[in-house]
C-alpha cells in the first residue's frame, strides 16, 4: 500500500475537512487572495469563461472555487434521449454495469447497491450503463443535469472521505461506495436515473439548487428524503447542485449506449455528449 495512502485510513478526514472548510470561507481579503493565487497558478485555472473573471474579486476562496459561468458557455447537445456530462473533468470510468457491478479502476469493481445503499432501488440498473466524472481543482465545479428529470429521493449516505484523485481509486477497494455522499433519484420521461455526488478528503461539501447545503453536517446514519410532490423539476444541463471544493459525479441509467471514444482520462465538459438512452 502506497504511504499516501496509508495516511488517509489513519488521518482525522473529518476534522481535517472541517478546517479546511472554515478556511476557505475566511473573507480576510490577503488570506483568500493567497489561496486563489495559488490554486491559479499550480492548476492554470482558465477564468475567461467565467461569469466573474477577475479570481480576486470573489468574497472568498469558496466563492472562487464555486464561481458560476457566464451565461451560453455550456449548452446540452443533442435532444431530450442524449445523456450529457454532468460536471467539467475526466472520466474516470465509463461503460456498462456488470450484472450489479460498476468498474471503479482497473481490477476493482463495486456495486451499484453499494453505491446507492439500497440493494432494491439498484435492482434497476443491474445491467445499465454508468458514468464517472472526476473534477480537479482546475475545474468548474457545479453539477448540471445529464437528462430532463424530476427529483423524486434524496439520499445522504455516511462514509469516509478518501481522495477520489486517480491513484486512490485505483488502490482503494469500494472507495465510492465508502465515501460520504449524496445520491439523487430521478424520473424522466424515459425511465428513472441516478446522480451521486461522491465527497472526498477536504473537498466534500455539496450543496443543492433545491435544498442548500447538505454536506456538511456529516451524516451519523442514512438519511433519505422523499421529493415527491415538491415538483422540483430540472432540464437537462440546468445546474442542480455545486460541490465546495471538488470531488466526483457518477450517472446511472438503466440502458443506454455510450459514447465509445470516451475513455478513461478523456476531458469532458457540462452538457457534453455522453451517450444515448
Amino acid at each position: 500500500m502506497r504511504f499516501s495512502i496509508l495516511l488517509q485510513y489513519l488521518a482525522p478526514q473529518k476534522t481535517l475537512s472541517r478546517i479546511v472548510r472554515a478556511a476557505t470561507r475566511w473573507t480576510w481579503r490577503p488570506w483568500k487572495n493567497f489561496l486563489i493565487g495559488r490554486v491559479v497558478r499550480v492548476y492554470r485555472v482558465d477564468m475567461r469563461e467565467a461569469a466573474q473573471p477577475d479570481p480576486y474579486a470573489f468574497l472568498s476562496f469558496n466563492d472562487f472555487f464555486t464561481r458560476g459561468l457566464r451565461v451560453g458557455a455550456r449548452r446540452a447537445e443533442g435532444d431530450t434521449g442524449t445523456i450529457v456530462s454532468p460536471a467539467d473533468g475526466r472520466i474516470s470510468q465509463i461503460g456498462r454495469v456488470d450484472a450489479g457491478c460498476i468498474l471503479q479502476a482497473k481490477g476493482r469493481n463495486y456495486t451499484v447497491a453499494g453505491l446507492l445503499a439500497d440493494p432494491e432501488a439498484a435492482a434497476r440498473y443491474h445491467d445499465g450503463a454508468f458514468a464517472t466524472v472526476y473534477l480537479s481543482p482546475s475545474d468548474y465545479h457545479r453539477v448540471h443535469m445529464p437528462l430532463d428529470g424530476e427529483l423524486v429521493e434524496s439520499v445522504h449516505v455516511p462514509g469516509r472521505l478518501f481522495s477520489v484523485a486517480p491513484h486512490p481509486v485505483a488502490d482503494i477497494p469500494n472507495l465510492f461506495a465508502r465515501n460520504e455522499r449524496l445520491v439523487c433519484h430521478f424520473e424522466s420521461p424515459r425511465g428513472p436515473f441516478v446522480v451521486a455526488m461522491v465527497g472526498a478528503i477536504l473537498v466534500s461539501g455539496i450543496t443543492t439548487v433545491w435544498g442548500g447545503p447538505v454536506v456538511p453536517p456529516y451524516a451519523r446514519d442514512i438519511v433519505r428524503r422523499d421529493w415527491r410532490g415538491w415538483g422540483v423539476r430540472l432540464t437537462r444541463g440546468a445546474e442542480m447542485a455545486r460541490f465546495e471544493m471538488g470531488s466526483t459525479v457518477i450517472v446511472l441509467t438503466p440502458s443506454g449506449r455510450l459514447d465509445t471514444a470516451l475513455q478513461p482520462e478523456s476531458i469532458v465538459r457540462v452538457g457534453q455528449r455522453l451517450g444515448d438512452l
